[in-house]
Order: structure tokens, then sequence, then C-alpha cells
């Protein structure tokens, strides 16, 4: 049996990864940050059995302790600051988890279990707004990111190949695109709207406020995604991967399928509210995970619109009770 530690185990990639792994025999362990509410902090993660343990990357003591007790053969950094609209609004904050605590996380393995395997969440929002002239980002592509999001995300990737290179660690950087699923949380454009056009369904809301709908992004599933984390850490050797569909759709695409599933008329309802604008916009993503196919034998099975089926089923089943 092997054994995964997870950070960030309670979010929608966490969750997912949790349910994956143990399907595969693995004994799992998992970070929860400490917060005032305990009541809903494992709700994605309360049907599985695992091992729980409060710590927090920037606690490098906390790190320490958890992998002592877990001894992983694998590890998934998946914590973070995850809302890249928040990150604007507080970008110390969201540099020091991500930047910092990635860093002490690496150095916590370094003095521990060195010769764990270790996969990176990294994002493709570290592109900024590069795209190579067919229109794809891929691996090579250059990073300019624009959101502190994006730069403490870029500080993580590079500071696991240093690693990498320094010390023969076996460390791998997954530059994932936008996954969604159910779990999503509902501050993210894909999981707001469908919740929104649901209420508006069933009478319990009238209207939809959004940013910018014409950005466009390559939106896949994050069951899909998961599994590529665990097919990278399964290789001989560590690498960078670009996992993503290929495919790109603006936000206005997103909000004419769900609206139009539902038999309603979107511009009756859907207004926008500068707020949700970004200091500095990302405008497309659409990356090639021609490298993660050949090499990892990955391919993603849900399309960008039987993804939004599946959101939609989940919020009206949910509301409806």
């Amino acid at each position: 049996m092997k054994t995964a530690l997870i950070t960030g185990i309670n979010g929608q990639d966490g969750s997912y990864l949790t349910e994956f792994l143990l399907e595969k025999g693995y004994e799992v362990w998992g970070t929860l940050k400490r917060n005032s509410i305990t009541e809903s902090q494992t709700s994605r993660i309360s049907n599985v059995e695992v091992n729980l343990e409060y710590a927090d990357m920037l606690d490098m003591a906390s790190l320490i302790k958890i992998l002592q007790k877990s001894q992983p053969d694998e590890i998934y950094n998946l914590a973070a600051q995850s809302d890249v609209r928040i990150s604007f609004d507080q970008p110390i904050y969201t540099t020091q988890t991500i930047a910092i605590g990635t860093l002490n996380l690496l150095e916590a393995i370094k003095i521990v279990c060195p010769k764990a395997k270790v996969y990176q969440a990294c994002s493709s929002e570290m592109f900024g707004n590069n795209i190579d002239k067919d229109g794809y980002q891929r691996e090579t592509t250059p990073m300019s990111p624009v959101s502190p999001y994006g730069c403490a995300k870029v500080y993580g990737y590079n500071i696991c190949r240093n690693y990498r290179n320094a010390y023969g660690m076996f460390i791998s950087n997954g530059i994932l695109f936008n996954h969604e699923s159910p779990r999503r949380g509902t501050n993210f454009v894909t999981n707001k709207v469908v919740r929104e056009a649901v209420k508006i369904k069933l009478g319990l809301s009238n209207e939809l406020k959004l940013g910018n709908l014409e950005s466009s992004r390559d939106w896949g599933h994050a069951k899909d995604y998961v599994k590529a984390m665990w097919l990278m850490l399964q290789q001989d050797s560590p690498d960078d991967f670009v996992c993503s569909t290929g495919t790109s759709h603006t936000v206005k695409d997103l909000v004419k399928h769900v609206f139009a599933k539902l038999d309603l008329d979107w511009e009756k309802y859907v207004g926008i509210d500068e707020r949700f604008y970004r200091d500095e916009e990302l405008q497309h993503l659409k990356g090639d995970c021609n490298k993660a196919k050949k090499i990892l034998n990955w391919k993603h099975s849900y399309t960008f619109e039987s993804m939004l089926d599946e959101m939609i089923e989940y919020w009206m089943n949910k509301l409806n009770n």
C-alpha cells in the first residue's frame, strides 16, 4: 500500500484526488487549515476515510510534523489562496501562501522524506496574455503573469524546478488550465453562473451580475485533471506538463449554454458589474496538452457541455431539495 499526502485536501481537486487514490488502494493523509467554522471544512470529503491533520503552509513546523507522521510515498501540493480576483485584494497573503508556502513544503520534504515523489499544482495563469503563434499555450510558452496569484505560481513553479535540479528530488509541475465541477467554489465564474441560473429558473433569484463576458478560458473537469496529477508521479523521471482540453470558450458562451439548457433568455437576467473586472485582465487561455497525451497517455473525458450539464443537474437537485 502506498501512502499519499495531499495539502489542501478539502478543496475541489483534493476531494476528487482523494477518491481517486483510495480507489487505487492508497492510504491518504491530508492537511486542513484551521478556521473558526469547522462544520463545512470537510464537506467535500465527508464520505471518505482519510487521516486529517491541521497544518499551515506558512508554519513549517506543522508541515514537518505531518510528513514525519505520514511518511508519504507521494505528496500532492494543492494548498493555496486560489481565487485570482481575490489575489488583487490580498496580494501579500496570496504570495505568502503560494510562494513561501511551497518553499516551506519543499524544505520540509528535503529534511524528512527527500525520496518522496512530489506534485506541484501550477496554473495556466502563469502565462498571462502570452500566446504562441498558433493560438495555444504550452510548456515552452513564456510566462508573464498578470495577477498576484499568477506571479506567486510562477515562483512555485521555478523553485520546484530548482529543487529538482539542485537536490535530485522527484518534483513534477502540473500546469493545469481551468477545471471545474459541482464542487467548485461558487465564487468562481462557472459555478456562480450555474447556481444563479438555476436559482432564476426556480424563482429564487432574478439577476446575475458578471464581469468581462469576452474573456475566454480552456475549461475541463477536475475529475480528469486529478488523474493527470497521479500519472505524473507514476513516471520514471519528473517533468512539467500542461493539462488542458485544447478548446476555449468565452464567459458569454458559458452563460448562453447554461441559460439555454434551462430554457431561459440570458439577456433578460445577466448584467455587468465592474467590481468583477480584474485590475489587469487575462483575455485568452487555450492549452496544448500533447506532451501529457504522449508521455502520460492521458486524455480528458468530459466536454465543456457535459461538464456544465453535470453542474446544472447538481444545482437543480440541491436547490429543489
